[in-house]
């Protein structure tokens, strides 16, 4: 396998291999060599463009696939054409030939009977005559009528009943070679003794190394003096090969012409109907880009005409309702500015009284008290929330402005660590940092992506019953990314897609007991869209969620991926484990998820599967299971607050952000 390698005594070509298929940390690479995957996009490469040609141009394909299903036809046509041709030409030839052998050995049986018989008429004594001189005679007298269409061979019987005749030279016609006779005829010939034979061969000339095709036809006869000889006819096919060329030269111009022919209507034909849908295409993608006055040009009452009509239809109601949209959000978006512009005013002085009445509560009796106690807090409230409209409505306006400068985003989660001590507290629970001990530099808006955080931090510790909230750092590549992880009551199939709608709540009937104006993740997914960057959710039910912020280190750079995971390493399914803390059987395991290291919480339900229908941005990622129930049907009690767990606690009770 090579030289060895001294640094390690392994073969450098099987090193050079193993390179293709591991990793540097070892785990499982590319199917193929680098050398291979490279000369396989090398030998792609000049394809790709007809590839992609090919996927988008129907017109091509339609042409092509029927010119080569034309094509299939006239080869097959042709073929038997040809086939018929051919047998017709042997049919008539064979029939054409054995006529004119017939005739020729009856001519040749007269012959020597005519000459047997003036031997008799001239007595006994008469002299015996020549048989090689007959046999001059008769092969030039039957080959004279037949030149270029047969030509004649006398042969000598190998039969040994007349030994002076073996000895006998043969005699030809023309320039054709005696040996053109196959010796497997001669020897049916003489078997046969009186019937003839007929066999296909070649025609050999002298003085020429070329062979022509032929028909033989030969049969056993006897010479003036009474000895067996062989006579032959040997017909060519040249007239029929030349008839031949000429019907396949024939079909192949017919054949090539109709193909073409055939493309070209197809061509005519789809064009037609391709060119209508094709400026179809361009109009939807210009009215999609917000030309609504687009409108295709109809001509005609066909198909196509009445396609183009109910377009220009659908085009002209679909302006219609978008521009009746667009002045109603306009209308809505003015209006929820001009309110909160005006509430700002009443609220300013509600907010002084307010705080004067709450700092003389204890002068007050109870129920005063009380009262002034709630309408202090339901004026923080009502700030908060005509904030996040005001905020809301600059990012549907597009008014809304980045202002990026360096960051460390461990101080930023510091800081939002900090304000939510005294709510984690009050819940009983921790508040722990992963992966700070790096710094984790990025190009942000230091206030946006304090809110974010803020949202995620408080809503994790809101509904994350008293269990621990882990917040994660890391950065790779071009991408940084904070998770922030809750062990509560988790989210509901479907619920991961809705979690950033506005005013959108699990349980309408559940209050908000930190005072959430219900905009939160609204506005901070608009504050990660601003950044160009990722907001997404993941939960499973009784298992909590994890909320990923992911955004571009440098300002304006693309996403291509995250450095944390969306689904934690301790959800149920990557710990495939069930309510009892045991391993579940390989077939319920799900084979799609790569081995993760197991975590220290307990096990929860058996694995739930995952929707695949995540995308960047929308949070649409939720773990699919059925809530769980405790088997001794009672609830499980909360967790100590320096221990995540995942118990049943508050299972069924939806949440709201």
């Amino acid at each position: 396998m090579g030289r060895p390698d001294p640094a390690g005594e392994i073969p450098l070509l099987r090193r050079l291999w193993s390179g293709g298929h591991l990793l540097p940390d070892g785990a499982s690479g590319g199917p193929a060599h680098p050398v291979i995957r490279l000369f396989g996009r090398w030998v792609r490469r000049p394809l790709l463009p007809a590839a992609r040609l090919w996927r988008r141009n129907i017109q091509l394909r339609v042409v092509a696939t029927t010119l080569l299903m034309s094509l299939g036809v006239v080869l097959l046509l042709g073929l038997v054409v040809i086939g018929q041709v051919r047998n017709g030409l042997l049919d008539a030839k064979r029939h054409a030939a054995q006529g004119q052998a017939v005739g020729g050995f009856e001519v040749a049986e007269q012959m020597a009977d005519r000459k047997s018989d003036s031997r008799g008429q001239d007595g006994p004594g008469a002299g015996v005559e020549d048989s090689g001189a007959w046999l001059n005679a008769l092969v030039e007298q039957l080959s004279s009528g037949g030149k270029g269409a047969y030509s004649v061979v006398a042969l000598s019987s190998d039969s040994g009943e007349t030994p002076y005749v073996a000895s006998r030279g043969p005699r030809a016609s023309g320039d054709v070679q005696p040996d053109s006779v196959p010796a497997d005829l001669r020897r049916r010939v003489d078997e046969g003794r009186t019937a003839p034979y007929e066999r296909y061969g070649k025609i050999a000339h002298a003085g020429s190394g070329d062979a022509e095709p032929a028909l033989i036809i030969g049969k056993r006869l006897d010479d003036n003096n009474g000895d067996a000889y062989q006579l032959y006819y040997l017909f060519p096919f040249t007239q029929e090969e030349k008839s031949l060329s000429l019907v396949k030269g024939t079909l192949a111009t017919a054949g090539v012409f109709v193909v073409v022919l055939l493309g070209a209507i197809a061509w005519v034909v789809v064009r037609q109907v391709v060119t209508p849908v094709r400026m179809a295409a361009g109009i939807s993608e210009r009215l999609a880009a917000g030309l609504l006055q687009e409108r295709m040009k109809v001509t005609g009452e066909d198909d196509i005409a009445r396609l183009g009509e109910s377009f220009n239809k659908m085009a002209q109601n679909l302006q219609l309702k978008i521009q009746q949209l667009e002045e109603l959000s306009r209308m809505q978006r003015r209006f929820v500015s001009d309110v909160s512009h005006e509430l700002r005013t009443p609220l300013t002085t509600v907010r002084m009284a307010a705080d004067v009445i709450h700092e003389a509560r204890e002068d007050f009796d109870p129920i005063t008290a009380r009262s002034a106690e709630l309408l202090w807090g339901q004026v923080d409230r009502f700030e908060s929330l005509l904030s996040d409209l005001l905020e809301i409505s600059r990012f549907d306006a597009g008014a809304a402005a980045l202002e990026a400068e360096p960051i460390d985003l461990r101080d930023v989660v510091h800081r939002v660590v900090d304000g939510a001590e005294p709510l984690a507290e009050a819940k009983g629970t921790r508040i722990l940092v992963r992966g700070a001990e790096a710094p984790v530099i990025v190009e942000a808006d230091t206030r946006r992506v304090e809110r974010v955080l803020r949202n995620l931090v408080v809503n994790a510790v809101e509904h994350g019953e008293g269990r621990d909230v882990v917040v994660r750092l890391a950065t790779a590549g071009g991408a940084v990314a904070v998770a922030v992880r809750d062990y509560g009551v988790g989210l509901k199939p479907g619920e991961a897609t809705r979690v950033f709608n506005r005013f959108w709540r699990a349980d309408p009937a559940r209050a908000r007991t930190t005072g959430g104006t219900g905009l939160g993740l609204s506005i901070a997914v608009e504050d990660a869209r601003l950044h160009d960057g990722w907001l997404q959710a993941w939960g499973e039910p009784g298992g909590g969620s994890q909320f990923r912020l992911t955004l571009p280190r440098t300002a304006g750079d693309v996403l291509r991926g995250s450095p944390l995971p969306l689904e934690p390493e301790d959800s149920r399914r990557n710990r495939r484990t069930d309510d009892a803390g045991a391993p579940l059987p390989p077939a319920e395991r799900l084979a799609a998820v790569p081995a993760q290291p197991r975590s220290a919480l307990p096990a929860e339900a058996a694995a739930p599967s995952a929707d695949p229908t995540a995308l960047p941005g929308n949070g649409s990622r939720v773990v699919r299971g059925a809530p769980e129930t405790p088997s001794d049907g009672s609830r499980g009690g909360r967790a100590p607050a320096a221990r995540p767990t995942t118990s049943n606690e508050g299972e069924g009770r939806p949440r709201g952000r």
